[in-house]
């Protein structure tokens, strides 16, 4: 996401082309979800633990250094930025100093706004829409559920991983089209503090995009005006999925 660069795979509703357009945004917000989402997903100790922690969770923010690895390029990009949420349906991310690229969310809406060029792009959350790009808004709109049921209807639990202070789980999506776009998704967390570390996503194409988390704060005050996208007059709105 040092420049978000669109996939030219896409499907016959064109839901694929968002999803490929911002894989970054994507990934961070299964990420996010998934982070609240496994807690109840096993009854491994750590998991439970993780979930008590959870319970409690009403706003998050952190720094993060994403890192997108390509086939095509013999380095990966990397890049920071910046993260707030407050749940369930709140959050605010930015990605380069100054930004490059924000995304905010407030209810049944999303803006990706592009400071740059000038444009913001506007997706509304409620509705239906078709394919890879339904599930993973799904996640969204369920407003970060923590129960084991609703985490075994998405996800198959493929291993847990353990290793010194830090839990690794990985998760395939069971819907079959939200596992052509994303095969694996994989979520770390800290078993002091069962804090958010790292999130990875595994793409179709077998590209990764990895978020990993630092100075991190919970139920922190966070102002109102964070999830108000403002534009200037002279921006371009846009409504892709219209």
């Amino acid at each position: 996401m040092v420049s978000l660069r669109a996939h030219l795979a896409r499907d016959p509703c064109g839901s694929l082309r968002s999803a490929h357009r911002h894989p970054g945004i994507w990934g961070f917000v299964l990420g996010c979800l998934l982070s609240t989402l496994s807690s109840a997903a096993d009854p491994d100790p750590l998991l439970n633990a993780w979930f008590r922690a959870q319970t409690n969770l009403q706003s998050w923010s952190a720094r993060f250094t994403q890192t997108r690895t390509l086939r095509a390029l013999v380095q990966p990009l990397t890049v920071e930025g910046r993260v707030w949420v407050v749940f369930p349906d709140r959050f605010r991310w930015e990605l380069g100093e100054p930004a490059q690229t924000i995304a905010v969310r407030r209810g049944e809406e999303m803006w990706v706004i592009y400071p740059r060029l000038k444009r913001a792009e506007r997706y509304p959350l409620a509705g239906t829409q078709p394919g890879p790009w339904r599930d993973a808004l799904a996640l969204l709109e369920a407003g970060f559920p923590r129960g084991r049921t609703e985490l075994e209807s998405r996800f198959r639990i493929l291993a847990l991983t353990p290793s010194n202070a830090v839990c690794r789980l990985s998760l395939q999506p069971k819907s079959a089209s939200a596992r052509r776009m994303m095969p694996q998704i994989q979520v770390s967390f800290d078993t002091n503090r069962f804090s958010l570390l790292a999130t990875e996503v595994t793409f179709a194409d077998g590209s990764r995009l990895r978020n990993d988390y630092a100075g991190d704060a919970a139920n922190s005050p966070m102002s109102d005006e964070l999830f108000q996208p403002k534009l200037d007059q002279d921006f371009t709105v846009v409504d892709p999925w219209r």
